[in-house]
């Protein structure tokens, strides 16, 4: 008997010793092939991984290991590889999330299973609105802030009649509904609106029925490809004359690059990131450019920021638990070559600076991604929607104060 219980002491150690080198997983799952992939996709896997470097490849004594799938812009797709991470990999968090209906799909069985969800390219608000979670971050921007950081100017320097051109599906119909609030608010108005479905190769229909409505600004309420496209064609109907102007309300490096200076010199638009802020943000960026071969986007940048947060609340928290781990991310301050002194509010959005930025006429370019200027700078209090105004339940009466 005394060697009997030897024997399971001993086997006991193993297994514990087993279970402690256990790789912990985290996932990685966005649009790797369609319209995002460019701003998104690969490059979310490539930030990722290197935040999981940086932070030394282990958490709790176990490596970390990182799984990846394509959405395909599908929330059926999502939701399904999502329910296998966790329920036959033990996969602990997904980061990226690109496309709203997918993000939110994601973060309703995320929920459900008690497994953290970091959004950093899906943009609808609703995700720390009504449907809010206690294990759902929204990290890098969204439609709130993108409308608000970019409509005031444009109203300001004349453009009070806008119509929109927007993707029919939630991320759209979100950033039509922002920027509409904006616009009116700073003493426009928006005289109509055309929805196109999203992956959309002919704009011609829905481009003349904005060049006819009598619009000073057609806004762009789309995103990756459909952005690209809309505004090459808007340029081939003669939209960017004195009598009409375009208002990108998602806009990535990546665009700007796959459109030329020549075609989007003077664009105005919102960003959380730009590479060449600095010197942080390019010794990052030159390392990231390392390895991927093009600059950042900020959906990019924001995947590595909120890999590397989520990391450090593992160790301090000293479990996977979700429920102990959300609550030091909400607790610890984001510092990173991103965010500065950035905060988690109750309802799950992250507080940091946004950057209303303006690319460069071709002459003022010094090299292939020196593509924008700063304009101005908007501040993490001022840069996203008041807490108090998204209906999230987490918000409760002592903290929905805005903060």
């Amino acid at each position: 008997m005394k060697a009997f219980g030897m024997l399971t002491a001993a086997a006991l150690l193993v297994s514990t010793a087993a279970s402690a080198q256990a790789p912990m997983r985290i996932g990685v799952l966005d649009d790797m092939s369609g319209i995002y992939a460019e701003s998104s996709g690969p490059g979310v896997v490539t930030a990722a991984n290197m935040a999981v470097s940086d932070f030394g490849g282990k958490v709790l004594g176990r490596p970390i290991e990182i799984v990846t799938g394509d959405h395909q812009n599908k929330a059926d797709v999502a939701l399904g590889l999502a329910r296998e991470w966790y329920d036959t990999k033990d996969v602990q968090a997904v980061f990226g999330l690109a496309n709203s209906a997918v993000a939110l799909a994601v973060q309703q069985l995320s929920r459900e299973k008690k497994r953290i969800d970091v959004v950093s390219g899906a943009a609808t608000t609703v995700l720390t609105g009504k449907q809010c979670s206690p294990y759902g971050f929204h990290w890098t921007y969204d439609t709130w802030a993108l409308a608000h950081g970019t409509v005031g100017p444009l109203v300001k320097a004349g453009g009070k009649k806008w119509f929109f051109l927007t993707a029919d599906y939630a991320f759209g119909k979100a950033l039509e509904g922002a920027a509409s609030e904006q616009v009116r608010a700073a003493g426009g108005t928006v005289i109509g609106d055309v929805r196109h479905p999203i992956g959309t190769a002919d704009f011609s229909s829905f481009l003349l029925t904005a060049q006819n409505s009598g619009a000073d600004v057609i806004g762009l309420a789309n995103a990756g490809g459909d952005s690209i496209n809309s505004i090459k064609q808007a340029i081939e109907f003669g939209l960017t004359s004195d009598k009409h102007k375009l208002a990108g309300l998602l806009i990535t490096i990546t665009n700007i690059h796959g459109l030329g200076l020549k075609l989007s010199h003077g664009l105005l638009f919102t960003s959380a990131f730009y590479w060449d802020l600095n010197e942080q943000t390019r010794a990052w960026s030159k390392r990231f450019m390392a390895s991927h071969g093009k600059a950042p986007t900020m959906q990019q940048a924001g995947v590595y920021s909120a890999v590397a947060h989520y990391l450090k609340a593992v160790q301090a928290a000293g479990t996977t638990d979700a429920d102990k781990v959300s609550a030091k991310m909400r607790a610890m301050p984001i510092n990173d070559f991103m965010i500065h002194n950035g905060s988690i509010r109750p309802d799950g959005r992250v507080l940091h600076d946004m950057y209303l930025l303006q690319v460069k006429q071709p002459s003022e370019s010094h090299g292939e991604w020196d593509l924008m200027k700063l304009v101005h700078t908007i501040p993490a209090a001022e840069a996203f929607r008041p807490m108090d105004k998204g209906g999230c339940p987490l918000a409760t009466a002592e903290t929905a104060g805005g903060k």
